[in-house]
């Protein structure tokens, strides 16, 4: 069997290969513009995506305002953009933008399964007249200004059947149809449903599909369709994108969102600022108080003693005693607020222990030093670090109160829009050039794979060397020629080849056959053969004639028998009629062998035709009078030869096999499988026959790869000379 693959050897035959998928180049092509055609219909078929984008920016917290170190420290100074992507894909924000812009309201037209998007896309001539009116064409809308449907209709669809100019009626799964007129409000209180349709543009009949989908339908749809990334890496510099069929929809949908995170990033910034100004607030009269009391302590204490200086000595420890203390008060202020925030062990919450734990050795080591001072000096110095240590924090509480206080007033969120949301004037989606490009690619790989996988499951028999492993000889390779292709030509007359163009490699090799039937036959009992096939179309009745032709050029008598009852087409080579008498006749008794007869366009070549068909062609042959016309062409012709019809179809040729002196089976190379060979065969062994050889037809070196069964080329050809 011919393949692309040589499996013997288990190696690619590169030129075979080619060869292949050169005599498929037909057929690849074909299926390449399928391909094509299929991907153009897929881009007609398919409503363009549009993409809408804005841009915006994650300002720092602490940037908008000159906060205090203390405060400044609390905010974390990690990126921010996967926190704020998370946010801008959140149900908070994409609700609310949903419900700003009624974005869970569907409205759709009615198109034809499978095209109808196309149908609804371009203006076709014959549209109208080719689907019926209830589906979408080029220029329908629709509008709704209001929508409300009680819960358990969500997600249902709801047809909308256009029945004038401005007239309406709504067809429900469940309920009654309602009669509507665009502009005005359509209530139906006792069902919770609300409809206003704002505008139709639509002729009679035309539908359409309304509905209401739950949030959190309408939030997936939405989230599926926006995508959010950060330009460059710790830009702070966030695009927003968002795709749909409709470019006005899509700009109006990513303002609604943008809209929507910034109230929430205001919201949040003023939530946080009021949870810090009540923390503040709390702390604030205690403060007072603890100053109040250190102050009044440090008067009495100064009137108990008339007069105390603080030497220098103390004074530096006074000072840095309170600066540690001082920072111990607002990291135990800061621990109070980063405790809402992270657990002990995180990072920040750490560093904040590991300062508290430095500050109160330190403190530790200050404290040992004023127990060395003289106890008047310890006393003030105590009294006066608790003093200053007070009015600080106290200080410092009522400054962070008021910049808080700013902050919270002046509800100004960390995001800023740097470009609003703009729609893009081309389509995103489809990309025609890649998509009809794929097809293209796809369908080349198609035809290639199925000229490859047809190859491959050819079981037509490919070289010689096959009929002989079956324990057929073979008399003879017949190349291919058109003029043995009868198929579709069933009037008119056919030519003879061997007569016609006696120096063709066809009739050489038929010269071959001769041969080989001259020495295939010396046996036999009388000189007479018949020839047969599997299946129709082998090429038999042009082997017959032709091989008749060519022994009679020899000098040989030679008789070609029509023995085909049933459809018999020989009579068409020695242009004779269709009713003439022939065969039939001669075996019903009808008509002498003298007069059947004919003469031939070529000396000692003569033809017996059919004849008319009879209704009982097997019971005619079976008749004395096949032998006695086989005695007869055995006296008078060196050879006769019976064109039989195809063996597994009929048993007519098991009959002519029987009486005649040799049988030839004929195979059709790239046609002809083997098991219809072995089936033959067997048919003939049943009756005790055996084929005296075969015959391979039809051999075309294009499609064996350039070789036959013995790797001998058939490149050959004569090439007449100039007289």
């Amino acid at each position: 069997m011919n393949k692309a693959l040589d499996i013997s050897d288990d190696e690619i035959d590169l030129g075979q290969l080619i060869s292949t998928l050169w005599r498929g180049r037909w057929r690849i092509a074909a299926v390449t513009v399928v391909g094509v055609a299929l991907a153009a219909l897929n881009v007609a078929n398919t409503n363009p995506t549009y993409q809408a984008d804005a841009l915006l920016q994650l300002e720092e917290r602490s940037g908008a305002l000159a906060l205090p170190s203390s405060l400044s420290s609390m905010i974390d100074n990690d990126p921010r953009s996967v926190t704020e992507i998370e946010i801008l894909r959140s149900r908070m924000v994409l609700g609310r933008a949903i419900a700003d812009q009624n974005l869970d309201w569907r409205v759709a037209p009615d198109t034809l399964p499978v095209i109808g998007t196309m149908f609804a896309r371009y203006q076709i001539p014959v549209i109208d007249t080719v689907i019926p009116a209830r589906f979408a064409r080029p220029g329908d809308r629709i509008a709704l200004a209001n929508l409300v449907v009680p819960p358990g209709m969500l997600n249902e669809d709801i047809s909308l059947i256009v029945t004038g100019d401005d007239t309406y009626r709504l067809v429900f799964p469940d309920h009654p149809p309602l009669e509507g007129r665009v502009g005005d409000p359509l209530n139906v209180p006792e069902m919770g449903f609300s409809i206003t349709v704002a505008e139709l543009a639509a002729p009679v009949d035309r539908r359409f599909a309304i509905s209401q989908i739950d949030e959190r339908r309408a939030i997936n749809a939405l989230r599926n369709r926006m995508s959010v990334s950060e330009v460059g890496r710790a830009s702070g510099i966030l695009e927003v994108r968002l795709t749909g069929t409709n470019r006005t929809e899509n700009t109006r949908a990513l303002n609604a969102i943008v809209q929507s995170y910034q109230a929430q990033n205001v919201s949040r910034s003023a939530a946080e600022a009021e949870s810090s100004l009540s923390f503040i607030r709390e702390q604030l009269p205690q403060a007072e108080q603890t100053m109040r009391e250190a102050e009044a302590a440090v008067n009495v204490f100064r009137q108990q003693q008339v007069t105390v200086d603080l030497s220098l000595e103390t004074q530096t420890i006074l000072g840095q005693v309170t600066r540690v203390e001082t920072e111990l008060a607002d990291l135990q202020r800061r621990e109070g607020e980063i405790a809402e925030r992270f657990t002990p062990a995180h990072p920040t919450y750490r560093q904040l222990l590991d300062e508290r734990e430095r500050l109160e050795a330190r403190l530790a080591n200050l404290r040992g030093q004023i127990g060395d001072l003289p106890e008047t000096q310890r006393q003030i110095l105590n009294l006066t670090r608790e003093v200053e240590l007070a009015q600080r924090i106290y200080t410092e509480l009522l400054t962070r109160a008021q910049e808080v206080e700013v902050l919270r007033a002046s509800t100004i969120g960390n995001v800023r829009v740097v470009d609003e949301a703009s729609s893009t004037p081309n389509q995103v989606a489809p990309r025609r050039s890649l998509i009809l490009g794929l097809g293209m690619v796809l369908g080349l790989f198609a035809g290639i794979g199925l000229v490859l996988v047809t190859n491959w499951l050819r079981k037509g028999i490919q070289e010689a060397a096959e009929l002989e492993k079956l324990g057929l000889p073979v008399f003879a390779t017949i190349n291919y020629n058109k003029s043995a292709d009868t198929a579709g030509r069933r009037n008119g007359s056919l030519s003879i080849l061997a007569l016609d163009s006696s120096a063709d490699l066809t009739v050489e090799a038929l010269r071959s056959l001769r041969t080989s039937l001259h020495f295939g036959m010396l046996d036999a009992a009388t000189p007479t053969l018949t020839v047969t096939s599997s299946h129709p179309e082998a090429g038999k009745s042009f082997l017959s004639v032709n091989l008749a032709a060519v022994m009679a050029q020899s000098g040989q008598r030679v008789c070609v028998i029509d023995a085909d009852l049933r459809r018999g087409q020989l009579r068409r080579y020695f242009d004779l009629p269709r009713n003439g008498p022939g065969l039939a006749e001669v075996l019903a008794g009808d008509l002498t062998c003298e007069a059947a007869i004919v003469n031939g366009p070529q000396e000692n070549l003569f033809f017996l035709p059919s004849g008319r068909y009879p209704p009982n062609p097997s019971e005619l042959l079976m008749r004395a009078e096949l032998s006695k016309l086989i005695a007869y062409c055995t006296e008078h012709f060196d050879l006769t030869i019976f064109d039989a019809p195809p063996v597994l179809a009929v048993t007519d040729p098991v009959i002519l096999a029987r009486s005649t002196g040799a049988s030839v089976f004929v195979a059709r190379h790239d046609r002809t499988p083997l098991g219809e060979v072995e089936a033959a065969q067997k048919t003939l062994e049943a009756a005790g026959l055996k084929f005296s050889g075969a015959i391979l037809n039809g051999f075309d070196p294009k499609k064996a790869g350039g070789r036959n069964g013995y790797g001998y080329s058939y490149r050959y050809e004569y090439q007449q000379r100039e007289q």
